[in-house]
């Protein structure tokens, strides 16, 4: 697994699995939590340590359960999760105070190790005052590092003219139907990382069949090409399956490097 180092010097892996459907009945969003833990036992089976999920998942409690019954020792592990952009999650310190409480007895841990908020919303002064609410906690060492998620370049630039502690990372969109390439550049010109959700949606049949081709030479499927392109530029990566052989086909894109003008091709489609 390869890491990369944050702004703030801690590293953070840059594959890791997505969530949101773990745990859950018939692997369904909106299902009932029935804390089944089978994929994220073969996930760290395949070698996985990072973990993203959301307090909108409901499904914190299942990530901490897999990762203490594991043999696996807490500190090798990398959490994310989010605080909700709503109003009975952020109308007071008090009340983002306890988001974050609930957030690590869920995960049955003194520490996260990513804490994004999960989106912006309409009020500059609400959004920059949950900042400094996350601000004191990554200063207690309760959160070890804070970032945002789905925040365009105008809305980033106000938690950054704001901060006394610059986000880690932007979770965005990113995948072969909208590479976002715009707000992944503006990030890294102020060194905030872009981590893209769903990595591998939005690609229509014609790119599947383009990225294949390039693939073939290399012995890759289309999806590890582009996750192997986004990686090649400092793009986290939360790909998920509920599948054994496809999250271990997932880490396997780390062999092989495209030319530039495949990197090209791939960057504008």
């Amino acid at each position: 697994m390869n890491w990369i180092t944050l702004n703030n010097n801690k590293q953070i892996p840059i594959i890791g699995s997505g969530t949101n459907t773990f745990g859950k009945v018939n692997n369904d969003y909106s299902a009932d939590i029935n804390f089944d833990t089978t994929e994220l036992q073969s996930a760290i089976t395949n070698g996985y340590r990072h973990f993203d999920t959301a307090i909108s998942y409901r499904n914190e409690a299942v990530i901490g359960k897999a990762i203490t019954e594991s043999d696996v020792p807490r500190e090798e592990f990398f959490i994310t999760s989010k605080l909700p952009g709503k109003p009975e999650y952020t109308k007071d310190e008090a009340t983002i105070d306890e988001a974050v409480k609930y957030s690590l007895e869920a995960f049955q841990t003194d520490y996260i190790d990513l804490y994004l908020i999960h989106h912006p919303w309409d009020n500059d002064e609400e959004m920059v005052a949950t900042w400094k609410v996350l601000e004191k906690h990554a200063k207690a060492g309760i959160l070890k590092s804070i970032g945002v998620s789905n925040f365009p370049k105008d809305q980033l630039q106000l938690i950054l003219d704001n901060a006394t502690i610059k986000p880690t990372v932007n979770q965005i969109k990113s995948h072969p139907g909208e590479w976002n390439h715009d707000v992944i550049e503006f990030g890294r010109e102020h060194e905030v990382f872009a981590e893209a959700w769903s990595p591998l949606s939005g690609v229509s049949d014609a790119n599947r069949e383009r990225l294949n081709a390039i693939g073939e030479k290399y012995g890759k499927s289309w999806s590890q090409v582009v996750l192997n392109f986004q990686i090649d530029r400092e793009v986290i990566v939360i790909p998920k399956s509920h599948n054994f052989d496809r999250q271990k086909s997932n880490l396997e894109v780390f062999d092989f490097e495209l030319t530039e003008e495949e990197k090209q091709e791939i960057y504008n489609l």
